[in-house]
């Protein structure tokens, strides 16, 4: 798949299209979309997908991160603390351009509001979801 999102073809673009809507990896963009910062950890992914394993949660990000959806970000040495997360998950630049080109991101705002009413959310998430996160480049 190319990395290059803006410059791919019919077919390709048909196919991405394909790759990115698959159920699991979209549940995952929308994950991305709809948290406080758009930069949630994997265990913040892992627990909005309690339906799929811890690993195919993982795969499935990787899968995005290769085909230049998604992107990995770290905090620096200095800011990691000990008991946060310190690596996040957002959409590339070339993925949310993409995603708004083929009119993927038009439930951006109501992911958001429906995040916040998750209720019950366990103390370990309401913990990483107010870890610092990286400023985003």
């Amino acid at each position: 798949m190319s990395t290059d999102l803006g410059s791919a073809g019919g077919r390709e673009t048909r196919e991405l299209v394909h790759f990115v809507t698959q159920q699991t990896r979209f549940a995952l963009i929308n994950n991305i979309l709809q948290h406080p910062e758009q930069l949630p950890s994997m265990y913040e992914l892992e627990e909005l997908n309690p339906s799929v394993s811890d690993a195919t949660v993982y795969k499935h990000i990787q899968k995005l991160i290769d085909a230049g959806i998604v992107k990995e970000v770290a905090l620096d040495d200095n800011q990691r603390r000990q008991g946060y997360p310190w690596k996040f998950y957002g959409l590339t630049e070339d993925g949310r351009t993409f995603l708004e080109e083929h009119n993927l991101l038009d439930a951006e705002e109501t992911l958001q509001q429906i995040y916040e009413t998750i209720a019950d959310k366990p103390e370990k998430m309401v913990k990483y979801e107010n870890a610092p996160r990286p400023a985003d480049p």
